[in-house]
């Protein structure tokens, strides 16, 4: 069985009509409405390929072509703390069970999976926090965020982005004030070595994938305690393509060995980190995800790619095509640092 790592651009992702009805068709009826709930186009755009509640695109491909499960006989549950997973009905009738998991930010998503790993993903892309919201407002979002699970950096980030608006700041010394406690003081060593304020940013952001990824994977969300776990990064510098996975982690002062961690840029904006946990106490130098020196590359998909193996699940609604047309693509006013 073999790794598997997508990417999708949903940022630059412009559906045509017959895309974005034939989108629709694939997934189930009360996620379809879901999607047509969101105000922005670009937040229903990424919601139509990931999946925070049942199969949508991205996930039913990787059933379909990886665990040979039809497209329309495929129906995923939650565990209570967040991650999905296939029915168990259908789950004990497949012979290759991956384990997987998506993130979504920036202008990508982003899947990982592989078979006998607990596995974590996650993408960030190098920008400023967006402070267009009242703090009332933000506050409001954080107090019912944090009765979600699962949610670990939605939660600290919109935290984060509430005390900023308070404060009226938007600088990025303000910013890593507020984030202090989610890092070591050898990982602030690091990040603030860095250099320029952009490569700060880089190197914070790449920091914030890894804590993530490994929070994903082990599924506690936000009651663990970011300060617990500590990279010691052999690599400083990422280039777009490379993959590395030279990242030491360590829980508690102490080295974790059953742990390996790739990342990669996409682009020169955004980071992913892949986080691989041993489920079971095997030799290490047997599994491929520590031993193989050329560790699996992301592949960019399109929208061609997402649906080739897809079934249509309901009947077509082309009121749902004009209603995505009258969405603006996302809020008027962010802040981002852009390379030259």
């Amino acid at each position: 069985m073999e790794s598997v790592r997508w990417a999708f651009r949903c940022g630059s992702w412009s559906p045509s009509c017959s895309e974005w009805l034939l989108a629709a068709r694939c997934v189930q009826r009360e996620e379809k409405d879901r999607i047509g709930q969101f105000v922005f186009a670009k937040d229903s755009k990424s919601a139509m390929v990931i999946v925070p509640k049942a199969g949508r695109l991205l996930i039913r491909k990787l059933i379909t072509e990886k665990m040979n499960i039809p497209w329309n006989e495929i129906h995923l549950e939650r565990t209570p703390k967040g991650k999905p997973v296939l029915a168990k009905p259908v789950l004990h009738n497949i012979s290759q069970k991956y384990n997987f998991n998506i993130s979504h930010q920036g202008d990508y998503v982003v899947l990982a999976a592989e078979p006998g790993f607990q596995v974590g993903v996650d993408v960030m892309k190098t920008s400023r926090p967006v402070l267009h919201w009242k703090p009332v407002l933000l506050q409001k979002l954080v107090k019912k965020l944090t009765e979600c699970v699962n949610l670990t950096k939605t939660v600290i980030w919109l935290c984060s982005i509430s005390s900023l608006a308070r404060q009226g700041s938007t600088t990025t010394v303000d910013f890593f004030k507020i984030m202090k406690r989610q890092f070591t003081d050898h990982e602030w060593k690091v990040i603030k070595s860095a250099g320029s304020e952009l490569k700060q940013l880089d190197m914070f952001y790449r920091h914030w994938t890894l804590k993530e990824s490994f929070i994903k994977a082990i599924g506690t969300g936000v009651s663990f305690n970011l300060q617990r776990i500590e990279f010691h990064l052999s690599t400083k510098q990422m280039n777009v393509e490379e993959v590395k996975k030279d990242t030491k982690l360590l829980l508690d002062g102490e080295q974790e060995d059953n742990w390996v961690f790739e990342e990669c840029m996409l682009d020169s904006n955004h980071h992913v980190a892949v986080a691989l946990g041993m489920q079971d106490k095997v030799n290490q130098e047997s599994c491929s995800a520590f031993s193989d020196p050329n560790p699996a590359r992301f592949i960019t998909l399109n929208f061609n790619d997402l649906v080739t193996s897809a079934i249509p699940l309901t009947e077509e609604d082309y009121e749902y095509w004009e209603h995505f047309q009258k969405k603006s693509e996302s809020p008027s006013r962010q802040h981002t640092l852009v390379r030259d």
